[in-house]
This record gives C-alpha cells, structure tokens and sequence, in this order.
C-alpha cells in the first residue's frame, strides 16, 4: 500500500445561539423591510444555527488523524462559540458596518478559524440557519 494516500477530511458540527436584526443603514426603512421582510423587526430575532467546520490534510503517522478533535473544538470555542454564543450579533465588532446576514457570519467564522487550527487546513466552513437554510464559506 502506498504511504502517500492523498488529503483526508474531518468533519465536526457545533451548535450557537444567536440574535440579529437584518438592517443596513444604507436603505431607507422602506428598503429595508422590502429587502429582509420580516427579519428586518426592529427587536431583532434568533437562531439555534448549526456550525460544520471542514478540516483536510494528511494524516498523521503516529496519531491517526488528520487533526486532533481536543485542540479543534479548543480552537472553535474559544475563537467562535464564546464569541458569538448567547449574543446579539448586530453588537460584535465584526458586524459594525456589516448587515449580520448569515453569509456574513458564515465568513466571519471562517476567518478566525483560518490560521488558528492545530493542525491541517480550514476547507469550509458551513452554517445552518434554519431546516431549510444553509450557508457555506471556502475562503476562495
């Protein structure tokens, strides 16, 4: 068997609690409600989103593992769940001149996991907002 097999992939799902409010300030209140509907209410609301993060590289020899599953949701709660959990999105830093959409708070998780796993590369990271909506990030 050769040693060289190619990428492998680790996939892991965590859940965040969140609230937002679909408002730019760019359109008038008229545009606002014809563009976000109902999620553009004024006292905002939430969502139990899904969270897959996609991790690829080689697998280590000695471990077994493309990346080690500690330092991972390590890396993931420190950088995202304490971040966005149990908050109102349209207040964190990141979402200061940025409709908190659900794309965006795709690409928002995407950068700071990117560069901060124990080991191998970030491929996706894909949120799921409702049964029916779902966003994928690739950093590309």
């Amino acid at each position: 068997m050769s040693a060289d097999l190619g990428k492998a992939y680790f996939g892991r799902r965590y859940l965040l609690s969140a609230s937002h409010r679909l408002h730019s300030d760019a359109l008038s209140a008229e545009e606002n409600r014809a563009t976000y509907g109902k999620c553009n209410n004024p006292h905002g609301h939430g969502h139990n989103y899904g969270l897959e993060v996609l991790v690829g590289g080689a697998v280590d020899a000695e471990t077994g593992m493309v990346v080690n599953l500690v330092g991972l949701d390590e890396a993931v709660r420190a950088r995202v769940i304490d971040r966005f959990d149990h908050t109102n999105l349209n207040l964190d830093p990141y979402f200061k001149n940025r409709v908190p959409t659900t794309e965006n708070l795709c690409r928002a998780v995407f950068g700071l996991l990117k560069g901060a796993l124990p080991a191998g590369e970030l491929e996706s990271v894909r949120v799921e907002e409702t049964e029916n909506n779902f966003f994928e990030c690739t950093g590309e």
